[in-house]
């Protein structure tokens, strides 16, 4: 008896993960060529996916009550979406202003639990920095003078480097995560943690990807905001170079045919069969 869903158990069949690659730093560069590449190869479609994108998570943000809430919860969504638009540049399709409603089609589910842990992720990271703090500048006032001022200071600064260290980690673990969810079908709690064991494994490369980003972000806030409409993009085409270097295995090459060994054998003598 034949299975009246053929693909149902291919779908529900589970796909080993994918392991982070080494990649180098001098990496960084070439993902944002590659970025820049995928870019200019459809401009016009791309600013009106950030447009959208923009305008989508702003709305968001307005929601009464909950717009603090909603707009993280989206925004891995809409990321994954982007990127699949990348993956169909990157294999010579047409790149659709739809594109970015792909993962709400196709992994809405997933990429929603990304967005709720970079949302629970966020609050306790400010919640541990806010307890450091405030216990820090309640010992202070306890103490009172110039030694408890000095006290609720240096708890303070250590609140912001705590909570800065947390900060980066959860970066870490989305970064990678709506790429791994979307296009490698992989579990949101699996993509997280492989999304901070790559950065984790391959730290220089992706501080200074950081550094990279942070000073192209205020560079494309410069003229009104108006860069973002191009830096988007170019990251969002930089993500998925990256995501391809440290997940994607790539086919080995052939081994070279062996060089056959020299024929020794001597010729046969014309006049000798005459």
């Amino acid at each position: 008896m034949t299975d009246p869903h053929p693909g149902a158990g291919a779908s529900r069949r589970r796909h080993p993960l994918p392991e982070p690659s080494h990649v180098a730093p001098g990496q960084t560069l070439q993902w944002l060529a590659a970025g820049w590449r995928m870019f200019t190869a459809r401009p016009g479609v791309w600013m009106i996916q950030t447009v959208i994108l923009i305008v989508i998570l702003s709305a968001l943000g307005f929601v009464p009550f909950l717009g603090w809430a909603v707009a993280p919860l989206a925004f891995p969504v809409l990321v994954a979406g982007m990127l699949a638009g990348a993956q169909a540049v990157d294999r010579g399709q047409p790149l659709r202003i739809d594109h970015l409603f792909d993962g709400l089609r196709r992994h809405a589910g997933n990429l929603l639990m990304i967005g709720a842990f970079h949302l629970f992720g966020a609050l306790l990271a400010a919640l541990i920095a806010a307890a450091v703090g405030g216990s820090a500048a309640l010992t202070g006032m306890l103490v009172g003078a110039f030694a408890g001022m000095g006290l609720a200071a240096g708890g303070m600064m250590l609140a912001v480097v705590v909570f800065t260290v947390l900060w980066v980690l959860l970066v870490m673990a989305l970064w990678f995560a709506p790429a791994l969810v979307m296009l490698q079908d992989v579990s949101p709690l699996d993509a997280m943690k492989l999304s901070a064991q790559a950065c984790l494994s391959n730290l220089l490369t992706f501080v200074i990807l950081g550094v990279i980003l942070y000073v192209l972000t205020w560079v494309a806030m410069l003229p009104a905001g108006l860069g973002m409409l191009i830096l988007v993009p170019v990251l969002t085409g930089a993500l998925y170079a990256a995501w391809q270097d440290t997940f994607v295995k790539r086919p080995a090459l052939p081994p070279p045919a062996p060089i056959p060994a020299p024929d020794h054998t001597p010729a046969p003598d014309p006049d000798h069969e005459s």
